[in-house]
């Protein structure tokens, strides 16, 4: 088998199966393990899958920039998003992530809600000016341009002043094994800093994040009250999820 077709085998695998183990796959085909493993780095290095210790596992397409994401899976995070304005209770103090997913959640709430919404990503607290009710507290740091939030150990001591009631958390990643994962480093920092200042951490998880992974752990899977979501519980990754002892909230 050429090395094209074997690579052509592997991404197959990985989108049936979510996972490719290398020794299993060289066992298979009568190759060796390294040639495996050298198909899974230069699929890597092209962006088509995320390593991991004996394999590789689907590669989230929002690592992509901020811009880039706006035209990704957009009906998917508006489902996520209105599931995840109905946690936001009147009166509560919420921690509110960056992104693209957490800019549909404040399309989503309701016009009158008042409530306390405290976030690092100027982009959203811009957008929070549409709602007069809700109080918008901004974190403040080095600005980490892909994402457009705030990082750094600046943003990450402004969030220890905060005690929030829920934490809604973007990631790039949601994998049975691999647990909850995003692109940078600082910013999985910054994330598993505000999960601590809240009572319940929810995962906003539109479709092409669920069952892919990405570099940077952000926290186990069980350090989360619940994941928001709009695939199917019949589906494979969501299967996984639900075996690993997640909660999943319908979108």
């Amino acid at each position: 088998m050429l090395a094209s077709q074997r690579r052509d085998l592997l991404l197959a695998r990985l989108r049936d199966d979510g996972r490719v183990v290398a020794k299993d796959v060289a066992a298979e085909l009568g190759v060796s393990e390294d040639s495996v493993r050298r198909d899974l780095r230069d699929l890597a290095a092209a962006g088509l899958c995320q390593r991991v210790y004996g394999g590789a596992l689907p590669a989230s397409p929002a690592v992509a920039d901020h811009r880039a994401r706006r035209q990704v899976a957009t009906g998917s995070k508006e489902r996520v998003a209105v599931a995840a304005a109905r946690l936001v209770a009147p009166g509560s103090t919420v921690l509110l992530d960056g992104g693209t997913t957490a800019l549909a959640v404040v399309r989503a709430l309701a016009p009158d809600l008042e409530a306390t919404v405290v976030t690092h990503s100027p982009v959203v607290a811009a957008a929070l000016v549409e709602h007069p009710r809700v109080d918008v507290l901004v974190l403040g740091g080095r600005l980490f341009k892909h994402s457009a939030v705030a990082c750094g150990a600046a943003a990450v001591e402004a969030a220890q002043a905060v005690t929030a009631d829920v934490f809604l958390l973007g990631v790039t990643g949601v994998h049975a094994q691999s647990g909850l994962t995003t692109g940078d480093p600082d910013e999985a920092a910054m994330k598993r800093a505000l999960a601590r200042r809240a009572a319940d951490t929810y995962v906003l998880a539109s479709r092409e994040k669920v069952g892919a992974a990405s570099p940077f752990a952000v926290l186990p899977l069980d350090a989360v009250a619940g994941v928001v979501t709009d695939v199917p519980a019949e589906d494979e990754a969501a299967r996984r999820l639900v075996e690993a002892g997640v909660t999943l909230l319908p979108a």
